[in-house]
């Protein structure tokens, strides 16, 4: 800091101005007030207490300043002109909250920590462009009054630095003006304040664009003057004789909204062509406000063309932040566009003062929204109480469902109230969250479990060895990182699965077993587990002795070797002859025998392995060159060749008896590759006691699975009943018989 030196030059320019506040606010202030105040501000000079700021500005000359400024523009009183004389002083810590409490009262006290508490965000390096970083300020202020303050100290600090020589630090004080304050003075209605802040950040931000428009509007002053008078003659007769009271602005657009338009369409000064604006200001009572309005209205578009897409209808519904006025843009002389802002007195008022204009009428409507409603609740208790004074009580509870917090870069995250270190990590990125061990909050070491803060700075801490839980998903707080963690979790599942699953089958090869997944999967049922993914996890975390799992798998295997085996050949002695004419319908049946042709008596027949008919298939005989019959499916593939070439050859045949035996057949299943499908598919066929999977073989490429399924399998209806079965598993697209 430069050290302080109080010149003549600023001791006559603060007097002055300390007497013309205290005039001001004289009706607000309390007994003792002026002494206080006076002897304080004395005793810090003469002690040394005071420092010029970066710019070497006296503080207590630009306080008093700032003071003026929130009373005549926003209608501040006494507890935020002392807030802001005393300010420097808490600022150096000269002097206590507490002791301010004691001394002027606990409203100056709270408008003093919030500033204190906006001061110690500034320290965390912020990115101030984000709106999230506006929204902080607005919850962490807790007194409305500190953001007025906030506004009216740096609208006056940029009139301040014309003339400074450090540029780094006006171009940082002019990028928060434009991007943080600019925008807050527009969400409270401040609007002249927000023209002014824009316009100075874009004199020192961007000088020559500054200068080139403001030379261009000196230079066509004049001509513009005498257009807005012969445009605005007729508007003022016609008013007059209607009976209408009003008074009448030309309002030149400002440099930064001139300079923005021509950036945003891309042309020279001279292709803007709404450089101004008529106000017409009418002086009505409330009730007739609307009328009146649309009367001025129907006047002006009678006089002159309007162009109804660029018509503007604030009345009816009015801005968020209470902003009323009927805009409409009309073809003047020679061929001009003109914007006309038709409003009366008290929306006048509103529109030029915003907040401030609220606390002095009622009825103002409001939309739905949090700066809404806290702007509403502070007319509603104004219209209630008396005054200004209200706003001792008033405290802010803006955005009570949200917390801000800070990264280390200064870049501020939203989260729901309540939200935890995990949450925030899997904001960041889903390997942090699953990597995510605590957080440094504050620099101070936290747990991942610890609830966020608004204005909290977070650093996530991580290790490589740390993997997401299941009790992970009792933490958080966002449907976001839930979600993340369940992924993560069921990955992690599909890892271990496929390591335990390698190291059965190195346990089973070394053991020279055969390893089979139907066997598998049969087992795992036998041991009490119906999901494949709950017991490799308990393999993987030794709650599952592999050797029980050999075991068993050992006894069901052993078990499959006694049932009855391949059927495909069978002796004469199980033909039926036929006596009759063939017949589907013949009622000499045996028990699971097949009937054929009756010229043929004691000879061996085997079924065809290019289609494996079974029990209850339309089948017929083929007689070999070795005299044996092989029986084929109706629709066997090789049938039609066989008919055409061999139709001498063909002999009946049909199934007699009650299907006893069991028959192989191999299916041919394609589906998704997801986890869990083949154990799906095992069980349906392991749950059927009078099925056996013989083997499965599955071949997985691109998401999708191809596999065969060999069953041993009584009849075709319950091969038809097995293929519906296994059409209903999930993520199955194809089954068929080959």
């Amino acid at each position: 800091m430069i050290e302080f030196e109080f010149t003549k030059e600023e001791r006559e320019q603060a007097l002055a101005l300390y007497a013309e506040l205290k005039g001001k606010i004289a009706s607000s202030l309390q007994l003792g007030d002026d002494v206080k105040i006076r002897e304080h501000l004395l005793y810090a000079i003469e002690h040394g207490q005071i420092e010029r700021d970066i710019f070497g500005l006296n503080p207590i000359l630009t306080g008093l300043q700032t003071a003026m400024l929130v009373v005549d523009e926003i209608g501040l009183r006494r507890d935020a002109v002392m807030a802001i004389m005393l300010h420097p002083s808490v600022e150096n810590d000269t002097i206590t909250i507490e002791a301010v409490e004691d001394m002027f009262g606990e409203s100056v006290a709270r408008i003093l920590h919030g500033l204190r508490r906006i001061q110690e965000l500034y320290k965390k390096n912020p990115v101030i462009e984000s709106e999230n970083f506006r929204n902080l300020l607005l919850s962490f202020a807790e007194d409305m009054r500190v953001i007025l303050i906030m506004i009216a100290d740096r609208v006056n600090l940029m009139r301040q630095i014309r003339d400074t020589s450090n540029e780094e630090a006006k171009r940082q004080v002019s990028e928060e003006a434009a991007y943080l304050y600019a925008p807050l003075a527009h969400k409270l209605g401040l609007y002249k304040l927000k023209s002014e802040l824009e316009d100075l950040s874009l004199k020192y931000m961007e000088h020559d664009a500054y200068y080139l428009i403001k030379e261009k509007l000196n230079a066509t002053k004049q001509a513009r003057d005498a257009y807005i008078k012969s445009f605005i003659t007729p508007i003022e007769k016609k008013l007059t004789d209607a009976g209408i009271k009003f008074h009448m602005k030309g309002r030149t657009k400002s440099i930064h909204s001139i300079w923005q338009k021509m950036k945003k369409q891309k042309c020279d000064f001279e292709g803007v062509y709404d450089l101004f604006a008529i106000r017409i200001i009418i002086d009505c009572p409330l009730e007739k406000e609307k009328q009146v309005c649309w009367q001025t209205f129907a006047l002006i578009t009678d006089m002159y063309m309007s162009n109804p897409k660029r018509m503007r209808d604030w009345l009816t519904v009015p801005k968020s932040n209470g902003y009323e006025s009927l805009h409409i843009t009309v073809l003047g002389p020679e061929g001009k566009w003109v914007e006309v802002q038709i409003r009366t007195e008290r929306m006048d008022e509103i529109a030029e003062r915003g907040v401030a204009a609220h606390w002095r009428y009622k009825g103002v409507r409001q939309s739905e929204g949090g700066m809404d409603d806290w702007l509403n609740s502070i007319r509603l208790m104004l219209e209630s109480s008396s005054g200004l004074e209200a706003m001792d009580q008033f405290k802010m509870d803006l955005y009570d469902d949200e917390i801000f917090v800070f990264t280390p870069k200064g870049d501020l995250l939203k989260f729901p109230k309540g939200a935890t270190v995990l949450d925030m990590a899997y904001h960041i990125h889903s390997k942090v969250g699953n990597a995510c061990t605590g957080a440094r909050i504050n620099n101070k070491v936290c747990s991942f479990r610890q609830e966020l803060q608004s204005g909290d700075q977070v650093e996530i801490m991580t290790s490589s060895t740390q993997r997401p839980k299941q009790e992970w998903l009792s933490i958080v707080k966002t449907s976001r990182a839930r979600a993340k963690i369940r992924l993560a979790i069921k990955e992690t599942q599909q890892k271990e699965a496929l390591m335990v699953k390698e190291m059965l089958e190195r346990k089973f090869k070394n053991r020279k077993i055969e390893f089979d997944e139907s066997v598998m999967m049969r087992t795992m049922k036998k041991l009490g587990y119906k999901e494949a993914s709950d017991f490799y996890r308990d393999i993987a975390q030794d709650s599952l002795d592999v050797s029980v799992i050999l075991d068993k798998y050992v006894e069901l295997q052993q078990g499959d070797k006694g049932i009855a085996g391949d059927t495909q050949t069978r002796s004469a002695e199980e033909f039926v002859l036929d006596n009759s004419p063939f017949s589907p319908n013949s009622s000499q049946l045996n028990d699971d025998v097949l009937v054929i042709d009756k010229n043929l008596k004691g000879v061996d027949y085997q079924l065809a392995r290019c289609c494996n008919p079974i029990y209850g298939d339309d089948v017929f005989g083929f007689v070999t060159v070795s005299g044996g019959i092989k029986i084929h499916r109706q629709d066997c593939p090789n049938a039609p060749e066989m008919y055409r070439r061999f139709g001498y050859r063909i002999v009946r045949a049909k199934w007699s008896g009650k299907g006893a035996s069991q028959y192989q057949i191999t299916l041919r299943v394609v589906g998704n590759d997801d986890l869990g499908i083949v154990n799906n598919l095992t069980s349906i066929i392991s749950k059927d006691e009078k099925l056996l999977l013989r083997s499965i073989n599955i071949d997985s490429n691109d998401g999708l699975f191809r596999g065969n399924l060999v069953v041993m399998i009584n009849d075709n209806t319950r091969l038809e009943a097995l293929i519906k079965k296994l059409r209903t598993v999930k993520g199955v697209k194809q089954v068929e018989r080959i």
